[in-house]
């Protein structure tokens, strides 16, 4: 690897833009209850971080990796010492710096959750201050995607919090204190969980000097205020919007756009990113711990009827055998299955020779997310047909986000099988792709236990070549196939609806609000 220097251009604070105060009133996708970006892979979570914290580096449009919250790095000739230094004007919402401790604390407890930060670890020999704003990352072995992962886009982001943060959530205090260095600021004492959150712009945040570009370059805060709102129903949600009285909506189904499309004073925009929803199966019981269940599975579905079910318009939506997304540097369709056909003939003759003897297979479903729920409902009554006595338990998200960790048995209140959504960003890359998580029960919800696969993700974390990082690919999709890690259930694109005074939303794979502006 070369090593590189980038300087971070000249800065300058974000306050005084001179503009009469402007609060954006949206719709966020789901409610936000948990705080740690660092403790759960909810993406609204993960997009309240993106407001409040920095990240070390962040990718750009062409899916390269930029410097963001540092100045200049370098690596060694050898590959196994990189140098970062923090670039000028980066303080946190408390007014104290930003400094080497605080970087190295961060990425240390994001290391110990977050699987590519787990794989990291394994290389890293130590993490040492240089000052107050630089620091290296010493290494025992090469890791060729050191960058990738320090520039991880999404579920779980590497965010930069202060010190003391960091350790009051390492003594299980979890996250109290949202103090951060980005953006805006989280405004504690407005937030009403599942009513509404509120934030502020951080007039002292200092921007890079180069242009927004996916989740690198200046982040800008034109808004003054964003509150996101909570209704009881989408039918709400739409005369909201149409009189006014709400200026964003974040996603919206393809059925709602019907509603919508057309009323005046509305603008409709198709987002960067794409939803791909899945199932997945919990591996530390039955039926699911059996690979030929879990096969009868996989033919019980097809992409083509869920898509056709859920979304409908096949504009909005594509089948895609490739489990890094169609599109992605490393897309493959082999060994695919259930693309375009299920095979619930095959599935029944399959579960008769697994031994599977009509045993309940209890499946959770968020009833107030309408798509997921919706993908639930379409595809269990698929493995129904196939055979499988499916037990469909209803809840609400929050609930099936603290279910879907625990590890008791199903009949103890934990769970057999999941449809869930994953963003195109969680998928291109195979260290950061949980589903192909094969730790067993140290690793991501489902908790599937494959040495095989640990070891072709490790054979491709140290592979720097383009040709030998996609031939590995292809031999983790095939694994992935194989086993059933996962089954992919397509592709579909995102929505936003917003009021025609409010510029479109950054074109980038997460919903982020530097660069809105909202006019009188």
């Amino acid at each position: 690897m070369l090593a590189s220097v980038l300087a971070s251009g000249p800065a300058f604070a974000q306050g005084g833009t001179g503009q009469a105060s402007r609060t954006l009133k949206m719709v966020p996708h789901a409610v936000l209850r948990l705080l740690d970006p660092v403790g759960t892979s909810a993406y609204i979570t993960r997009n309240h971080g993106y407001l409040i914290y920095d990240t070390l580096f962040g990718f750009d449009e062409k899916f390269r990796p930029q410097p963001q919250m540092v100045g200049n790095w370098n690596v060694s000739g050898d590959g196994l010492v990189y140098t970062f230094t923090l670039r000028d004007g980066l303080r946190f919402h408390d007014g104290a710096p930003v400094t080497s401790d605080d970087c190295i604390a961060s990425l240390s407890r994001w290391m110990k959750s977050d699987m590519t930060g787990e794989r990291l670890a394994r290389s890293v020999k130590e993490m040492v201050a240089v000052d107050t704003k630089t620091f290296k990352i010493v290494l025992s072995a090469s890791f060729a995607s050191m960058l990738e992962a320090l520039a991880k886009p999404s579920t779980n982001v590497p965010f930069i919090m202060p010190k003391r943060v960091v350790e009051a959530a390492d003594k299980g205090a979890g996250i109290t204190d949202t103090t951060g260095s980005g953006p805006f600021k989280f405004v504690a004492s407005e937030f009403r969980p599942g009513i509404k959150v509120v934030y502020e712009r951080n007039a002292d945040y200092v921007p890079r000097s180069e242009p927004a570009s996916y989740l690198a370059g200046g982040k800008i805060a034109k808004l003054d205020r964003i509150e996101w709102l909570t209704f009881p129903d989408i039918q709400t949600v739409v005369n909201a919007i149409k009189k006014g009285d709400i200026d964003l909506v974040e996603w919206v189904t393809a059925d709602t756009l019907t509603l919508l499309r057309g009323a005046p004073g509305l603008e409709i925009q198709k987002l960067a990113s794409a939803n791909c929803p899945f199932l997945r199966m919990n591996w530390l019981y039955p039926p699911f711990d059996n690979v030929k269940i879990r096969q009868a599975a996989q033919l019980a579905v097809s992409q083509r009827d869920v898509m056709d079910a859920v979304v409908g318009d096949q504009k909005a939506y594509e089948v895609c055998g490739a489990l890094f997304g169609c599109g992605s540097p490393l897309e493959t369709n082999a060994a695919s299955v259930g693309v375009e056909k299920a095979d619930p003939a095959k599935a029944k003759a399959l579960l008769k020779e697994a031994g599977y003897k009509g045993e309940p297979v209890v499946f959770i479903n968020p009833g107030d997310l309408t798509v997921w729920s919706a993908v639930s409902s379409v595809t269990s009554e698929m493995l129904k047909a196939a055979g499988f006595n499916v037990d469909f338990q209803t809840m609400d998200f929050a609930t099936l986000l603290a279910r879907r960790n625990r590890q008791t048995p199903p009949a103890e209140g934990g769970w057999n099988i999941m449809a869930t959504i994953n963003s195109t960003l969680d998928l291109y890359f195979p260290l950061s792709n949980v589903n192909l998580d094969g730790r067993g029960k140290s690793g991501y919800s489902g908790w599937s236990s494959d040495s095989e696969m640990e070891a072709l993700k490790e054979t491709f974390a140290k592979a720097s070549d383009p040709a030998d990082q996609k031939a590995i690919a292809e031999k983790i999709q095939k694994r992935a196939y194989e086993q059933v890690h996962y089954i992919p259930l397509g592709m579909y694109n995102n929505f936003s609806i917003r009021r025609s005074n409010v510029s479109p939303l950054l074109a980038a794979p997460v919903t982020v609000y530097w660069g809105l502006e909202k006019s009188a």
